[in-house]
């Protein structure tokens, strides 16, 4: 029987230099073969490096790379994983201060959020409109994507393109 696959992408944001062959290690035991990531400086942080690998392999590799790879001191990730035939796809996030984030993911990238989380979040806050936009924050993982962001800058020497807004 065929196992089913899909793609995805694992952006290690910070890294100190020292981890970095473990990272591959592990990526590659995820994947079954060995990985050699293009690791660069981390402008953000001095002394540390960052890294964008796509990656292919059976649906949940996503959650299965997180797994490994959350708990490691000094350490900032994204997992990616795109969405496959009745499957969602997902995002992991994680940061030393923060841990780790999941979010379902639809096939334009946005963090879905269910109705149970949506409903539990407008019961807990209970009318305050500053504790629903806080728990709905937490529950797209707004903390981790404030953390994250000033990491996620690239170089122009990286081959990530931006976009900018016109008009």
């Amino acid at each position: 029987m065929a196992v089913a696959t899909t793609r995805g992408v694992l952006f290690v944001h910070s890294s100190p230099p020292s981890l970095c062959p473990h990272l591959e290690w592990a990526i590659g035991r995820c994947l079954g073969r060995p990985v050699h990531l293009a690791w660069e400086d981390q402008p953000v942080l001095p002394g540390t490096l960052r890294a964008e690998f796509p990656w292919r392999g059976p649906i949940n590799t996503g959650s299965v790379m997180a797994s490994a790879l959350r708990g490691w001191e000094h350490l900032r990730f994204e997992v990616s994983e795109q969405p496959s035939p009745g499957v969602d796809g997902g995002r992991w996030m994680h940061t030393p201060d923060l841990g780790i984030f999941y979010g379902a993911m639809d096939t334009a990238g946005n963090t879905m959020i269910s109705e149970d989380r949506v409903k539990t979040a407008l019961a807990e806050a209970g009318g305050d409109p500053r504790l629903t936009t806080k728990a709905l924050r937490l529950a797209w993982g707004g903390a981790w994507d404030d953390e994250l962001e000033p990491f996620r800058y690239c170089s122009e020497e990286t081959g990530v393109v931006w976009f900018h807004r016109v008009g």
